[in-house]
């Protein structure tokens, strides 16, 4: 038997205490609450969370889309991207991205980026099932000093 899962989007704070614990367990980066407020105050839609059946949180991707600062084309970032550990492999990253990347498209979005951890095989195979490719190797970038990379993903063909 499957369990029931709901998925929805991020809709008040009473959800931020739960999304930073699952977040902060998974990835090395410490970010302060400002930090997901940022994110979920001003992309609601692009914060999407999964609860298990006793309303546990067990997943949650955490987005932005504004225009690329160079081009001006608008860009999606992924910041965050948690699944519980006895909640993996049963692609619930894979829907999750999938969700924000379809709401990104239809808010207008050219592309979507992000950074990972190159130790991270995990998210990097992910992101290369989604279509993602490495554009940039980021020697220490974060405060841990681990190296990343980033990833980006086009929905529109550049037109020269």
């Amino acid at each position: 038997m499957t369990e029931s899962l709901v998925y929805s989007t991020y809709s008040s704070e009473e959800s931020l205490p739960d999304m930073i614990s699952l977040i902060q367990k998974d990835l090395s980066e410490p970010y302060s609450v400002f930090t997901y407020r940022y994110f979920v105050n001003r992309f609601p839609n692009l914060c999407e969370m999964v609860h298990n059946a006793d309303g546990d949180l067990v997943a949650v991707v955490v987005c932005k889309i504004d225009p690329h600062e160079k081009s001006g084309r608008m860009r999606g970032y992924i910041g965050m991207l948690a699944v519980r550990e006895d909640y993996r492999k049963q692609k619930l990253g894979s829907k999750l991205v999938t969700i924000v990347l379809d709401r990104m498209k239809s808010m207008g979005a050219d592309e979507c980026v992000l950074e990972a951890e190159v130790t991270n095989t995990g998210a990097l195979s992910l992101y290369r099932r989604l279509g993602f490719i490495r554009t940039k190797y980021l020697r220490n970038y974060y405060l841990s000093g681990s190296d990343a990379f980033r990833l980006k993903l086009l929905f529109t063909p550049l037109v020269a």
